[in-house]
């Protein structure tokens, strides 16, 4: 249900300021394009920036874009997991919970 709460916020925001979202999209392409990383591993660093962040949203939208560039769900959990000395357990677990959310439950057990 967040997923498409989520998707519909996006949409109805995009159809009322197109220009808005169109400038934070191409921000978006650019820092992508910006540096020698991959694809896979620049969504990755953004699925642990929203887990920071506590950002169910962004955790939702970046695994999604991580499993498009080819992360595993293994990958993407690792990526969550390596991030408990820094954000701590529980903001991990509910990331992790938003995670499979997107990657369909049972990916963690």
């Amino acid at each position: 249900m967040a997923k498409k709460r989520e998707h519909k916020t996006y949409e109805t925001l995009k159809q009322q300021y197109p220009d808005y979202l169109g400038a934070v999209e191409a921000l978006g392409t650019a820092v992508r394009h910006a540096g020698p990383l991959d694809e896979k591993t620049v969504q990755l660093i953004q699925l642990g920036a929203a887990a920071a962040i506590r950002s169910e949203g962004a955790v939702h939208s970046h695994t999604r874009r991580a499993l498009e560039a080819g992360a595993t769900p293994e990958q993407i959990l690792h990526t969550l997991v390596a991030l408990t000395s820094t954000i701590g357990f529980p903001t991990v677990v509910a990331a992790i919970s938003w995670a499979d959310d997107v990657m369909g439950e049972g990916t963690t057990s």
